[in-house]
């Protein structure tokens, strides 16, 4: 007998079982087509798409990159902040990659910038955009939905994680499904008005943590993203969010009957994908993380292409790994024409 009805729910979740696990055998094409449009349902999208009213609030020259500031009307009447950086003296188009902000106070992080306590040692591991810059690339910050200029407390914090983002669910919508849309048009954006800087074969979307479920999901949904960078967001439901306490945003009605991370996470191929992870990462453990990305690995490798899908392990906590990460981006992006 269970009295305890978080152990209960945890009850439930030990005996059922993905009912759209692909079975061996099945039509692999059919399988990922059906489970889009049910990891699309289950996310409450589409929404209804909408003139983008793109406006650039600002360019600046910086000792590195081009710095263009602009915004964009994502759903009639909702605007997303974006930044996108193009390496100085560079020619020609490059490949782009979509920066994703975690738990953080904001886009400014990936940027480099400090605004608030706490953003210096987030910028260590985070300032994404401005590596990729590094890196030799272009890179575009958007802010996400309840984070940063779209939704924080005085002290930065984003408002997802007092649940403030939870009316959406009466709406029939997720935070995750809008924070997935904005990605959606934010590509939209890129392919309409910067499509003399960028090579859309060579298009990434990396992310941690949140940041890191907003790429899965937006991965799985658009075959636009070339190349996966989940950090530090894989793992079993079941060990990571059943388990323990995590942001409203993390949470999708109905979607443990149907899938785990697993099966998700194999909807990205037969594009690349790069699962990163840290061994002592506490919310996202490593060991089922393993048996996630073992999951996904056997369906690219029933593709013959297992080599487009790799994990980075580091034996440290909760957060993006750069150093590791990189190398593994530079040879997809050498495979690709």
């Amino acid at each position: 007998m269970i009295y305890n009805s978080n152990e209960y729910i945890k009850h439930i979740a030990a005996k059922t079982a993905p009912s759209m696990r692909y079975n061996q055998g099945t039509d692999l094409s059919l399988w990922q087509k059906n489970a889009k449009e049910k990891l699309t349902e289950l996310l409450g999208l589409p929404f209804e798409k909408c003139e983008d009213r793109f406006t650039v609030t600002s360019e600046t020259q910086c000792d590195e990159y081009t710095r263009t500031d602009f915004e964009f009307q994502s759903e009639e009447g909702y605007f997303a902040r974006c930044v996108f950086l193009f390496p100085k003296n560079a020619n020609g188009k490059l490949p782009c990659a979509i920066c994703i902000q975690g738990h953080t106070t904001g886009m400014h992080v990936s940027l480099g910038e400090v605004r608030f306590d706490g953003d210096k040692e987030q910028i260590k591991h985070s300032d994404f955009a401005v590596r990729a810059i590094r890196e030799g690339i272009c890179a575009v910050t958007l802010e996400q939905r309840y984070m940063g200029t779209a939704g924080q407390n005085e002290n930065g914090s984003p408002q997802c994680l007092r649940g403030r983002s939870m009316p959406a669910l009466l709406f029939g919508r997720t935070p995750i499904g809008e924070r997935v849309w904005d990605v959606q048009r934010l590509i939209d954006v890129l392919y309409a008005h910067f499509g003399d800087k960028i090579d859309t074969e060579k298009l990434m979307c990396l992310g941690n943590s949140g940041g890191g479920t907003a790429t899965l999901y937006a991965s799985c949904l658009d075959d636009r993203i070339k190349i996966s960078v989940p950090s530090c967001a894989v793992s079993t439901f079941d060990a990571s969010i059943v388990a323990m306490y995590h942001c409203p945003c993390n949470y999708v009605p109905s979607i443990r009957k149907y899938f785990d991370m697993g099966d998700i996470c194999a909807l990205t191929a037969p594009r690349r994908l790069l699962v990163v992870a840290g061994e002592k990462d506490n919310i996202f453990p490593i060991g089922p993380a393993k048996e996630t990305y073992a999951i996904t690995k056997s369906i690219y490798e029933l593709l013959g292409i297992g080599d487009r899908c790799n994990m980075v392990i580091v034996s440290e906590g909760h957060r993006f790994y750069p150093d590791e990460a990189w190398p593994i981006i530079h040879s997809y992006l050498n495979e690709l024409k």
